[in-house]
């Protein structure tokens, strides 16, 4: 797969993930793709999917794993679904960067 889970736009960039909650440790898990070839980055969280819990844990793992402040990150789509999207403002070429080293480090 060549594709990368995120799309760039002038100010921001959207991230698609599969996330896994209630799991065992938070981790960044590399990249798959769904059934209809999109990329996801697959992420898992130790909180619980209940109240937008594991949505918060799911937006500080990625944030600490950026380098960057939670605040610059909100879900925009999936918010009672595994497949969610986050849109991320910022620099996007640096952002573009340090998503595919994340997701290479998995």
């Amino acid at each position: 797969m060549n594709r990368p889970p995120y799309q760039v736009f002038a100010d921001h960039i959207r991230l698609s993930l599969r996330l896994t909650p209630n799991s065992g440790r938070d981790a960044i898990e590399g990249i798959e793709a769904d059934a209809d070839g999109l990329a996801l980055l697959k992420a898992r969280v130790t909180a619980v999917p209940e109240k937008g819990k594991a949505n918060k844990a799911l937006i500080a793992l990625v944030a600490k794993r950026l380098g960057i402040a939670k605040s610059n990150i909100s879900l925009i789509s999936g918010e009672t679904a595994r497949k969610k999207i986050l849109r991320i403002d910022g620099d996007t070429e640096d952002l573009c960067l340090r998503i595919d080293r994340m997701a290479a480090e998995g």
